[in-house]
């Protein structure tokens, strides 16, 4: 993958310049926070340096919206076919572990240039596809260079366009040894070797399979493309929402394939992926529009170490570890509600009737541990019990709706529900809030 530098050029080159650092994998969900708490979202820094990066992050971004972009324009007849992410290429398709498509991407991001046949582009690509293209293999995979720049007319790009109408291998493969013949450029002398190192008959194997998409979608054009392939059967209600939901969907799984940490994506991998996204907005479900790592945990330590609902827990004794998961359960439960509310995926009355039967629950729960503990337990013993119905509910499948199954929220409101008088964990702790509430006085 390639990107024109941000930076200005007065020598007007066209060199693009190659990624050098991961995009970095974040939540696009919106939501509105009232001004009566502050979330502690992670923030990262604006440097020289993350200026400097813009142009690879850019590169990254397009190479990875292309390949959903990719997978959603994939046809129905082979859903075993498989998508990669910088293995074979910068996207490439596979058939039962063999390529059949690489594809070089090239996006202009300050000016858009002919390509020609002598440009950079044209020539790193061809490099590229000469050292792991199988060059020579008359069944060697697909080469296609996808790049929002145009061909420039009577060019072997040109030539190479998909139209059957005016493709021309055999001309584009004439020009393009001319080229590599004549030109002095030095940083396209190494591909142009190679080119000349082959064969008139191997050449024309190897331009054959080579196609040339240009005026392609850049970054905007992307997004539209693939929202415009998503709003059929998508929820009308909350499109937007949905949206953002597969994009984040998309952020994780390209990453994990940049990463390593996964190699391919069918295409029924990714139609499954998309259900589960569509499920959420069911009548009986809800997206998760909060992931834990969005949380700065360190700051909302700080933010929350006086609250009502720490200091519960801090009567039971639980472990730091617990008192941590608390507190992040606590921020993301608040921050899902916020945004649902936002996204008007909920109103107050649903929440006030999950709310109603959390307390019931706990009621139950609460009742049932006071009764067995006994009048003369001791406080190690209510300490212990307290624990115990913390961990017991904490497993509830109590859920504010049927098929949502994050039980991240019930966990958090019930924390909510414990920062006041409405419940809590040590058998006596409305006993504990009345001395707490003679400290602060």
């Amino acid at each position: 993958m390639e990107v024109e530098s941000m930076s200005d050029d007065p020598s007007g080159s066209e060199e693009s310049t190659e990624p050098t650092e991961e995009p970095t994998e974040s939540s696009s969900a919106g939501g509105l926070v009232p001004a009566a708490q502050t979330t502690p979202v992670k923030k990262q820094a604006t440097t020289p340096a993350a200026h400097s990066a813009a142009a690879s992050v850019l590169g990254y971004l397009h190479q990875t919206r292309w390949g959903l972009l990719e997978l959603l324009r994939a046809k129905g007849d082979n859903p075993d076919l498989s998508l990669t992410l910088e293995m074979h290429d910068d996207v490439a398709w596979e058939d039962a572990g063999t390529p059949t498509e690489l594809k070089q991407m090239k996006l202009h991001v300050k000016a858009l240039k002919d390509l020609t046949d002598s440009s950079d582009d044209m020539w790193r690509t061809l490099g590229v596809w000469l050292d792991n293209g199988r060059p020579r293999d008359v069944h060697g995979p697909v080469l296609t260079l996808v790049t929002n720049s145009s061909a420039a007319e009577g060019s072997a790009a040109s030539m190479l366009r998909p139209d059957a109408a005016t493709r021309d291998p055999a001309a584009a493969a004439g020009l393009l040894a001319a080229v590599a013949a004549k030109s002095t450029n030095k940083e396209t002398k190494k591909a142009r070797d190679k080119f000349l190192e082959l064969s008139p008959a191997e050449r024309m194997v190897f331009v054959e399979r080579i196609y040339v998409a240009d005026e392609s979608a850049d970054l905007d054009d992307v997004d539209e493309e693939v929202a415009t392939r998503l709003r059929p059967g998508a929820p009308t209600q909350h499109f937007d929402t949905y949206l953002d939901q597969v994009w984040g969907w998309w952020g994780r799984t390209s990453l994990a394939m940049l990463r390593g940490r996964t190699e391919r994506i069918t295409v029924a991998g990714m139609r499954t992926a998309l259900e589960r996204v569509r499920d959420q907005f069911a009548s009986e479900n809800l997206p998760v529009l909060v992931q834990a790592d969005e949380i700065d945990l360190e700051a909302a330590l700080q933010q929350h170490e006086d609250r009502t609902f720490v200091h519960q827990l801090k009567w039971v004794k639980v472990q730091p570890r617990q008192l941590q998961k608390a507190i992040l359960d606590y921020q993301v439960a608040y921050l899902q509600e916020t945004r649902w509310l936002a996204e008007h995926l909920v109103d107050y009355d649903e929440l006030e009737r999950f709310t109603a039967k959390l307390i019931d629950e706990w009621e139950r729960e609460f009742d049932f541990m006071c009764g067995e503990l006994g009048e003369e337990a001791s406080e190690e013993e209510k300490r212990s019990a307290g624990r115990s119905l913390l961990h017991t509910l904490s497993n509830s499948t109590l859920a504010i709706r049927a098929r949502f199954d994050d039980a991240t929220h019930a966990r958090g409101r019930r924390h909510a529900l414990a920062d006041g008088p409405d419940l809590g964990w040590h058998p006596d702790f409305q006993t504990h809030l009345e001395q707490l509430l003679l400290e602060h006085a």
